[in-house]
């Protein structure tokens, strides 16, 4: 009896055993794996701080540069031909003109210095005409100025302006048969040649617009040639067998420089000299120039002159011109 006991526990408990393996081999041991989270363990970031360090303005060896400079110069070239039967009509002509823009600015605190340089020149050939002059022009400019408030400035001013090449006006006259275009002397280096120096207020709102009041000016009109009055009896208001004429005067100057639209600049200058002598007859010129830009080297440029000077005429002069040319700029 104790031994069919014996032999049912033994049964019973294999039984058991081997259910257990089989069902141990029938887990899935993925579930068992575990994997560590991320960002689990605590990391530890540096501070860094930023010290500053005194270094004495001697040891940096700096320059500060008040200085601006501004250098344009361009060449325009103007060529027409026609054939001898061309119906329309035409004449040949050639023209060249060239022009140099330089200008300097110093600016330190309330005080500032401007110099500006103009010079331009050009001359045109018709066929069956004598060669003429298109532009002939010398001018500098220099000023000096201390700042009272924003927009006004306490200023002080010397100007230079004459020409390069002789002068002419030009008539037709008879010789026998034939009619002959003849040359008369007018003008030349330095005949006339202006010195301007004026003191004032400067009223500039913006980098685009200023105005000049001279409110003491004296101005000298110089005429070298002393033989010009017998081709020019006006002599540019200089007495006969003097080289040089006085005034003093009130004088404003106005200028306008601004791209009013893309790539198309308007540039205008004003300029009114009222003598005290002479208060009735004020002289006056008004340039104006408009500068469309091509491309990064051509430009074409449309300007205009209107001049009064009873010195010189008792009528309105006018000049226009219209050219397309090559400009260099520095910087550009």
């Amino acid at each position: 009896m104790v031994k069919r006991l014996l032999s049912v526990l033994l049964l019973v408990y294999s039984f058991n055993a081997f259910s257990q393996a089989d069902s141990a081999d029938s887990v899935d041991l993925n579930s068992l794996r575990e994997y560590p989270k991320k960002n689990s363990l605590p990391v530890r970031r540096p501070i860094i701080e930023f010290q500053p360090v005194e270094v004495p303005s001697s040891q940096l060896d700096m320059k500060v540069n008040y200085w601006r400079n501004w250098v344009a110069f361009g060449i325009n070239i103007n060529q027409a031909s026609f054939s001898d039967n061309w119906s329309g009509g035409g004449v040949n002509s050639l023209a060249v003109g060239g022009n140099f823009n330089y200008k300097a600015d110093y600016t330190r605190g309330d005080k500032n210095y401007v110099s500006e340089l103009i010079l331009q020149y050009g001359k045109i050939k018709n066929k069956g005409q004598l060669q003429r002059k298109s532009n002939d022009r010398i001018y500098w400019d220099n000023k000096v100025s201390l700042k009272l408030s924003k927009s006004w400035n306490f200023f002080g001013s010397l100007n230079f302006e004459s020409q390069f090449d002789n002068g002419f006006s030009y008539a037709k006259v008879k010789e026998g048969d034939d009619v002959i275009e003849k040359a008369t002397l007018i003008s030349r280096f330095m005949s006339p040649g202006y010195l301007t120096e004026s003191i004032g207020f400067e009223y500039k709102p913006n980098n685009f617009y200023w105005v000049r009041i001279g409110t003491g000016t004296a101005r000298q009109t110089f005429v070298l040639d002393k033989d010009l009055y017998k081709t020019f009896p006006k002599n540019y208001g200089v007495d006969t067998g003097k080289v040089f004429r006085n005034e003093l005067a009130f004088q404003l100057v106005g200028n306008f420089e601004k791209e009013v639209l893309k790539n198309t600049v308007i540039k205008s200058r004003y300029s009114m000299f009222a003598s005290y002598e002479k208060l009735s007859a004020i002289d006056q010129r008004l340039d104006l120039a408009i500068i469309a830009k091509v491309n990064r080297f051509m430009n074409v440029t449309v300007s205009g002159i209107a001049l009064y000077d009873d010195d010189a005429s008792t009528k309105l002069q006018l000049s226009q011109a219209m050219a397309l040319g090559l400009i260099f700029k520095f910087p550009n």
